[in-house]
């Protein structure tokens, strides 16, 4: 199967770097990231143009948790550069580990890392509202105390205690596209908008400034798909295809099935938003705003040549 001229978004879910199972360490990371390789690398073979995007949820906790214990013996670090910090490093660990694997395979691809930023909207609702959950478990007595402090929000979560919150605005555009896009064009594989992207809004001077908030990677992935004009994307996960009902004794695997009815099943709340419903959500967007195929599947099935049977495909 020849994808030669064809351009993938791969987004590479943040449990395959940073299994739920594994010690976060970085010698685990490297050892997965080098698993997840075989993905990409598969599909370079088959001559896509390829980007890789990638989650960071586990990694800029850690980063977040540095920054709280060293808080009184280095410099404040705020979470919009510690999204940035961790998309280098992980970048830098996907690209070593592709080019690597590329070397062995004897296929000839140069290999690239790219911080990038991404537009968001200064008034999205949920700077008002933060909702997404960040870094560690506390009491209410550390949360109270932390939010004093640092001028955070924290919310209850469970029993189990209290987390920070802060806001996932919506991603609306990329500013490095123009690179992106001609470098992938030129055959080089792109690592970019790793853990969503360093989120930014535009001043009323037209410069930018940056925002302690987290863009969720699959609606990023989605962004930057449209913006580079990719043919397809590709979000791999821990499930070989999309359910409905899911939990219940009538769950359905969905096969193939077009944008308009899989985004009536978004609609009907089929897809729980910390799970499932962001990667529907970005698939939808992407067919809608002219991409023309997307493939949710596992990272398993990827390493085994991206079997269309094992998959969810989203056709317009």
């Amino acid at each position: 199967m020849n994808k030669a001229n064809r351009t993938a978004v791969v987004a590479l879910g943040g449990n395959a770097i940073s299994p739920k199972e594994e010690v976060d360490t970085i010698y685990n990371q490297f050892k997965n990231t080098r698993k997840s390789r075989k993905a990409i690398i598969n599909l370079a073979k088959q001559g896509y143009n390829l980007v890789v995007t990638h989650g960071n949820g586990p990694q800029v906790g850690n980063e977040l948790l540095r920054v709280e214990v060293a808080a009184d013996q280095a410099p404040f670090i705020p979470l919009g550069v510690c999204v940035a910090d961790t998309e280098g490093g992980m970048g830098y660990m996907i690209e070593q580990s592709l080019q690597n694997g590329l070397m062995r395979e004897d296929v000839k691809r140069d290999v690239v890392t790219i911080a990038t930023q991404i537009i968001v909207d200064k008034d999205d609702p949920s700077v008002k509202n933060p909702n997404k959950f960040i870094g560690k478990w506390y009491t209410k007595e550390e949360a109270e105390k932390l939010s004093r402090k640092y001028d955070w929000t924290a919310k209850k979560v469970d029993e189990r205690g209290y987390r920070r919150v802060v806001p996932s605005p919506a991603p609306k555009k990329i500013i490095n596209k123009r690179i992106i896009k001609q470098l992938v064009d030129e055959g080089t594989i792109v690592i970019a908008a790793g853990g969503g992207g360093i989120p930014v809004y535009v001043m009323e001077n037209g410069e930018y400034e940056g925002m302690d908030a987290v863009i969720d990677k699959d609606l990023a992935s989605a962004v930057l798909a449209r913006d580079i004009e990719a043919n397809e994307l590709i979000i791999l996960t821990d499930v070989n295809k999309v359910l409905l009902n899911y939990g219940c004794e009538d769950e359905i695997p969905i096969d193939r099935i077009s944008v308009g009815k899989m985004k009536k099943h978004l609609e009907d709340n089929q897809f729980p938003p910390g799970s499932m419903g962001p990667k529907v959500e970005a698939a939808v967007n992407f067919i809608e705003d002219g991409g023309e195929i997307v493939y949710i599947t596992s990272l398993e099935n990827a390493q085994n040549g991206l079997d269309p049977t094992a998959s969810t495909i989203i056709t317009r």
